[in-house]
């Protein structure tokens, strides 16, 4: 099994410098970063260098979430499946939490504790961050202020937990059978996934890969489901009756260690919304879903799915800038 264990202590040290109170956020951000790195955010950050992400995204949360501190709830390292192994990976998981103390991104400050769920993919490379992928929900801090971004969401809003077994933080390499089958068990659910028709009944294609207590921990806008027929009424099935030209998928890397794994691309896939979607009606303009997966396998099912997909982004590709309208709503 490969040994991760450096790239793992890398992310950890660079974790600690990010967040203590006094840090020179551009100074972290490029003495870990290779000077070409790339970091992808969600909207509106997008595409970024090391320092812009730096100043722009760790700069402005700083001072708008004071007393900032980081609650991880997974972390895992692994080889990537897409690149045939070439690439190593590793991965960090939960909330960002302060007190919202200040306007961020023209939101109206409200002094109490905020979570920001987030997650990120790291690409390691001669000791340095080579790219970023740090996904989280702007959506859900939105909604933690008291705002509605979307029309009323099919599942729950909740601030979402870590892993039911609490053994989400990896630091120790995990053994490889227990590896092979989680990245196996994925990529049976992506193959079911992508043909969106196996010609049976949608939560019969469920069970074949997921748990019947399953959990999906999905964006604020959707919201958190459980167990099988639920996730069928308030996600699945409303999703799949809602899109048509559902491109194949596009990962950008995909791994796993132990009974974790996940993947994310830029996008994952694009669809084209002909039958409505998150109570918006549909405009047969295609949109793209930039998402984060990270998943917690359970003996040969997967039973908890923590989902981070860039909505602002899909929905400004469809005309509607969700920022900016709440921008305006609060006069910010």
């Amino acid at each position: 099994m490969t040994d991760l264990s450096s790239e793992k202590r890398l992310i950890q040290d660079f974790h600690s410098a990010l967040d203590a109170p006094d840090s020179d956020l551009i100074k972290v951000m490029t003495s870990y970063s290779q000077s070409d790195a790339i970091w992808r955010g969600y909207h509106p950050y997008g595409l970024l260098t090391a320092a812009e992400a730096g100043k722009r995204f760790w700069g402005d949360l700083r001072q708008s979430f004071s007393h900032l501190q980081r609650r991880e709830d997974i972390f895992f390292a692994g080889e990537n499946e897409i690149d045939n192994k070439a690439s190593r990976w590793v991965v960090s998981m939960g909330h960002l939490m302060g007190l919202f103390d200040a306007p961020w991104l023209g939101l109206a400050p409200t002094g109490k504790m905020i979570f920001l769920r987030y997650c990120a993919f790291y690409r390691i490379n001669d000791g340095k961050i080579a790219e970023t992928a740090m996904y989280f929900d702007i959506p859900h801090v939105m909604m933690q202020a008291g705002l509605q971004p979307f029309p009323p969401q099919t599942a729950a809003h909740l601030v979402q937990p870590g892993p039911q077994t609490h053994d989400g933080i990896l630091t120790t390499p995990q053994s490889q059978s227990e590896t092979d089958k989680t990245l196996a068990t994925i990529n049976a659910m992506i193959n079911d996934l992508g043909t969106w028709q196996l010609g049976i009944p949608l939560e019969e294609e469920l069970r074949r890969t997921w748990h019947e207590n399953m959990i999906w921990w999905g964006p604020a806008g959707i919201g958190a489901t459980y167990t099988i027929p639920r996730y069928a009424k308030q996600h699945s099935g409303p999703f799949r009756a809602g899109f048509t030209d559902r491109s194949g998928t596009g990962h950008i890397a995909r791994l796993a260690e132990g009974h974790y794994g996940g993947f994310f691309g830029w996008p994952n896939f694009i669809a084209r919304p002909t039958g409505g979607f998150m109570g918006m009606p549909a405009t047969n303009t295609p949109g793209e879903f930039r998402v984060i997966d990270i998943y917690r396998r359970s003996g040969d099912k997967l039973a908890e799915n923590w989902v981070f997909i860039d909505l602002l982004h899909f929905w400004k590709s469809q005309g509607v800038d969700i920022l900016e309208r709440l921008r305006s709503v609060q006069g910010g």
